[in-house]
This record gives structure tokens, sequence and C-alpha cells, in this order.
């Protein structure tokens, strides 16, 4: 649910201190198809990548990371993904038709949150939450 859980909130796990999650890494098919969906569809801003034996690109939204790999036979999880909090799941639901990004939105009966779930052009899942 939104805003239980504080953003930068520190805990230890097995006697390490995490101070919070770096990066997420998303498998893609097409690594051009992918960046301009992540880059020109959702908004991500991409930032240098060093050379590796992988193609990928590296993005930031915020102070959040998305790194992406190529990966030619990637068949991605249907139920894997990653979420997205944004202030308002209506105002993002206009952007989205107004880019052709096609998505699927649930309102939880109970008011705990409104979420919609959308695809990269991979197939994998992301879903955004309010």
């Amino acid at each position: 649910m939104a805003g239980t859980t504080p953003c930068c909130a520190r805990f230890s796990v097995w006697g390490m201190e995490v101070r919070g999650l770096h990066h997420v890494n998303v498998n893609v098919r097409d690594l051009t198809e992918a960046l301009d969906f992540y880059v020109q569809g959702l908004g991500f801003e991409p930032f240098h990548r060093p050379e590796m034996q992988v193609r990928g690109g590296w993005l930031r939204m915020g102070a959040h990371e998305l790194h992406i790999m190529e990966v030619a036979n990637i068949v991605p999880d249907k139920k894997q993904h990653f979420a997205l909090l944004v202030n308002s799941v209506a105002d993002t639901c206009k952007e989205l038709d107004e880019k052709g990004i096609s998505f699927r939105r649930i309102t939880n009966t109970d008011g705990r949150s409104d979420q919609l779930f959308l695809h990269d052009p991979t197939g994998n899942r992301i879903e955004i939450q309010e």
C-alpha cells in the first residue's frame, strides 16, 4: 500500500546493513525497441553504461535504476514484474493512452489500490500503482 514503507529506511539482514535497492535488471529481445519503450514511452532517462560483453542499457527514473540486457531467445515469466509508484493512476492512464501503450487497469473494491499492468515489447510485465 502506498506510503507504508519509508523511502530510504535502512534495515539489517543477517548482520548486513541494507541501504536500499540499487537496480532491477530486465532481459529484452531487442535493445533498440526496449530503449525506445522505456525512454519515449515511460520516461526513463538513459545514462552511461560501460562496454560489456552483453548489449544493454542503463536507465534512471528519479533515484531508481533499471538495467536492460539484450538476450536473443528470452521468454519472460508472465508473473515476474517490477512496480512503479505514481501519484495518479488516472493521469498515468491518460498519458499511456496518448502514447498508444496498452494496459489493464484493476481498481480494488476495498479501496486498497488502483493498479495498471502493461508489458514491454519483449513481454516483461510492469505494474503501476498509486
